[in-house]
């Protein structure tokens, strides 16, 4: 006997056994943290307050798009090292003005930091992004000692998909070290889902724009970071790559800390003495 009801079908898995939406749930940061709004809120308020006391070198022009601009937050020791943190938000969200109190955790170890902004997908494609970060650091090189920063160790570090642009600079010349925190370092699971329908990256782009598939000869130290209550994707994403970076000899640590999730993972940088705090004052200390 034929049945009148047709089975549904199960949809594909496209990652991993999982299909799009278990994908894009597995990619959901916001999501997975109740708290995340009002972390980015405390973030934001924080931030106002550190370039309201120290607003000297804020919103200083690095290229010639809006949002091509940086703010820099000196510590006051002479000949300092240079911590350039870059935000996250997948490439499509959120700016440099939320993230000026990561400088906090630093600055009190007398390590200057400089906060990029970069243009956002879809008015930039994830190229042009990585282009403009290189600019960046290109222009901290060049026009940073007239402003009496960026003449000692450059650190570049990343949080997110900025962990994804901090892991790509690793190879440019201006770069002395690295500190990923939670980064993206394949690209094909953000490729598959929904976070790609601003992005529009290709099969060749994940190839030529994956840090995993672009590790250079040339690179300095690189701490990758982690919290072990983050989403699992996001830990294998750290753990794939320190094995990736080690088996091409180079230097790096893998630092997952216990109990962080994606978010309050940033607090290690944020504050004096915090675990992220002190693995920048090491590498900086680092000849």
């Amino acid at each position: 006997m034929t049945s009148s009801t047709t089975a549904v079908q199960a949809a594909p898995p496209l990652w991993r056994d999982m299909d799009r939406a278990e994908l894009d749930r597995a990619y959901d940061n916001s999501g997975a943290v109740s708290t995340s709004a009002a972390m980015l809120a405390d973030w934001t308020r924080r931030s106002e307050a550190l370039r309201a006391r120290l607003p000297e070198l804020t919103g200083l022009s690095y290229g010639p798009r809006e949002r091509n601009r940086m703010d820099i937050f000196h510590s006051g020791a002479a000949h300092a090292p240079l911590l350039v943190f870059i935000h996250g938000g997948y490439w499509q969200r959120n700016s440099r003005d939320v993230f000026s109190c990561m400088a906090e955790g630093v600055l009190a170890a007398g390590i200057d930091v400089a906060v990029p902004g970069y243009t956002l997908a879809p008015a930039a494609g994830l190229g042009q992004i990585m282009d403009e970060i290189a600019a960046a650091l290109a222009w901290l090189r060049q026009e940073g000692p007239a402003l009496g920063l960026a003449t000692g160790q450059l650190i570049v570090s990343g949080w997110s998909a900025g962990g994804q642009l901090a892991a790509s600079a690793m190879a440019l010349p201006q770069v002395d070290a690295g500190l990923a925190v939670s980064g993206i370092f394949d690209l094909e699971p953000i490729r598959l889902g929904t976070l790609n329908d601003k992005l529009g990256l290709t099969p060749a782009d994940v190839q030529q724009l994956s840090p995993i598939h672009t590790i250079r000869s040339r690179a300095g130290p690189l701490v990758m970071a982690y919290g072990t209550a983050e989403l699992p994707e996001l830990q294998r994403q750290s753990v794939d790559y320190a094995q990736a970076w080690h088996s091409a000899g180079h230097d790096g640590t893998l630092l997952p800390l216990t109990g962080d999730n994606h978010f309050s993972i940033l607090e290690q940088l944020a504050q004096p003495g915090g675990a992220l705090a002190q693995q920048v004052v090491k590498l900086a200390r680092r000849s």
